[in-house]
């Protein structure tokens, strides 16, 4: 009886991802897994009280392996750069794999309640992933900094769906070059406003901390 229930929620989940990958979020109904199982409805809800309990249990069981494949890629990078440029095209590979696409779906998904908490809890843990990377550049925040990577990551992922193989070349060539470029060196604190690039620094009679300098004497007339 035990390895029936472990099949038949092996299936039921196999579905759910099939219809993520196939139709989002909106495609995944109890009765879309009953047609897809041959289960009854009422069957379905023997395993899963509510939608967002199965979207619990699909981000319980893929996220970590999701993120393992992340870590992996990342893993054989030498450099913080490097790692990041991996961790940027190690999630968009994923996203265009079949096998992942429920993943993904799942990735920019609106839910409520523990659902919703899980996958933050699944995000969090994509982020901590890059926390040391950005550490090592010596970014103030690496957790915040970490945070708006992935929002660019998810929001390549979503321009990326059902897009062309050149398209999806171009966005994760863009998304790795906002990771590279604008993540390669930490802004200054903020404060005193920062001398352009390549201008020389200022005097003390430029500054705005020191006397001005006294005006010319320009009587007219007289010499």
């Amino acid at each position: 009886m035990a390895e029936h229930r472990r099949s038949q929620l092996t299936a039921l989940l196999d579905a759910a991802r099939a219809l993520l990958a196939e139709g989002g979020l909106d495609a995944l109904t109890f009765p879309a897994l009953a047609a897809r199982t041959g289960l009854a409805r009422s069957s379905v809800y023997e395993y899963f009280r509510s939608r967002g309990h199965l979207v619990e249990r699909l981000c319980e069981t893929d996220f970590p392996l999701w993120s393992a494949e992340i870590e992996t890629a990342m893993a054989v990078r030498e450099q913080p750069l490097d790692r990041l440029e991996a961790f940027v095209r190690a999630q968009l590979a994923l996203a265009g794999d079949p096998r992942h696409r429920a993943v993904a779906a799942l990735a920019t998904a609106e839910l409520d309640g523990a659902a919703r908490a899980r996958i933050r809890a699944a995000h969090a843990q994509l982020v901590d992933l890059v926390v040391a990377e950005l550490s090592a550049l010596g970014h103030r925040d690496p957790q915040l900094t970490a945070a708006l990577l992935q929002g660019v990551v998810e929001s390549a992922v979503r321009r990326s769906a059902d897009a062309a193989e050149a398209d999806r070349q171009r966005i994760a060539d863009a998304a790795v070059a906002l990771a590279r470029h604008g993540l390669g060196a930490p802004q200054p604190a903020t404060g005193a406003p920062q001398p352009a690039a390549g201008a020389p620094p200022a005097t003390a009679g430029e500054s705005g901390s020191s006397r001005a300098r006294p005006a010319p004497n320009r009587a007219s007339g007289s010499r």
